[in-house]
């Protein structure tokens, strides 16, 4: 049974190049303690994130930032007070959504 799997599940990554060059977006923020955050991007195939949007808002929603990752993938922006996220606009399945609570130092 395990033997048909793996030729199953390599049958798969065969015959579907796209399937086999898929990536995830990865992100991370820390609080630098000096009332700034650091953040960086990038995705799980090793490819740059340079030039991705990020996005600080407000819980409401409302833009407080934005900024872009630079050529080593990473910005660092002004921390806001009071409740926050921040989000890595990546694209179509390509978003990810920070809430500032577990950004740390």
């Amino acid at each position: 049974m395990k033997l048909k799997f793996v030729a199953f599940s390599l049958g798969l990554m065969l015959a579907s190049p796209v399937m086999a060059q898929a990536h995830s977006a990865l992100f991370d923020c820390f609080d630098n303690g000096d009332g700034t955050i650091y953040c960086q991007g990038g995705y799980s195939d090793g490819s740059s994130a340079k030039g991705v949007k990020i996005t600080v808002s407000d819980a409401g929603g409302k833009v407080l930032e934005q900024g872009q990752l630079d050529a080593n993938s990473e910005v660092t922006l002004k921390k806001p007070a009071g409740d926050y996220f921040v989000t890595f606009e990546g694209g179509e399945g390509h978003s990810l959504k920070l809430d500032g609570k577990n950004i740390v130092e």
